[in-house]
């Protein structure tokens, strides 16, 4: 896979370990041998060799919907959201169900596995309607190098506004933990009441309707791909 398909081998076996493999029509499974001259080998249907067209898309998820491409809950997921795409594509990282705003779906998984290892610190801006007390909080929120025995880069925080019960918070953080800002804020005493992710990779979710996905712009996508 990793000769014919142009990807890395850890990238193949990813999409191995996912069940997008299959070998003559049955599941492949890491370290099983295929003869690329003779067995058919295919990635979500598609042989080796006829790859589909990489397309790269930004969906303004809402909340109440998985970040998945299937839920055996029977719960909503992105997919439903991006079904006319034209290719099928998969989500860059998670955002989780009560957490809307910008996920970026492609089906270029060498591009998946880049942007969403830790090693390349991308950048994820999230805005946060918090209750508490923010200007207690927010020099702690600052400060803060771990979170629940893993460390994390100090992420940067702005006051967005503020209300009568606290405020709405920008805050940018590097890496994708499970529910990381919420059990950030959480750590300091903050509440967070609504979450969005607004950017993400030196990307901004701009105007795009709730609900609704775009390609990305070649600017965009050289942003991405660099």
């Amino acid at each position: 896979m990793a000769q014919r398909g142009g990807m890395s081998r850890r990238a193949a076996e990813k999409l191995i370990a996912e069940g997008r493999v299959t070998v003559n029509g049955a599941p492949a499974a890491i370290g099983m041998q295929a003869d690329g001259l003779t067995d058919v080998i295919a990635v979500d249907g598609v042989p080796l060799g006829d790859k589909p067209e990489k397309i790269y898309i930004m969906l303004n998820k809402p909340e109440g919907y998985v970040t998945t491409m299937s839920d055996d809950r029977g719960r909503r997921t992105v997919a439903e959201l991006v079904k006319d795409a034209g290719q099928r594509v998969y989500p860059v990282g998670r955002l989780d169900i009560a957490t809307r705003g910008l996920l970026l779906m492609t089906n270029d998984g060498e591009l998946a596995n880049r942007l969403t290892h830790p090693s390349f610190e991308k950048e994820k801006v999230y805005l946060a309607e918090v209750a508490g007390d923010i200007d207690a909080c927010v020099p702690a929120l600052e400060a803060m190098t771990e979170l629940e025995g893993e460390s994390i880069s100090a992420p940067r925080v702005r006051i967005e506004s503020r209300s009568y019960h606290g405020g709405t918070l920008e805050i940018i953080i590097h890496e994708g933990k499970n529910r990381q800002v919420r059990r950030m804020c959480q750590a300091v005493g903050l509440n967070v009441i609504k979450l969005m992710r607004s950017g993400e990779s030196g990307l901004e979710l701009g105007d795009l309707p709730e609900g609704k996905w775009r390609y990305l712009t070649a600017e965009e996508k050289e942003k991405i791909l660099q």
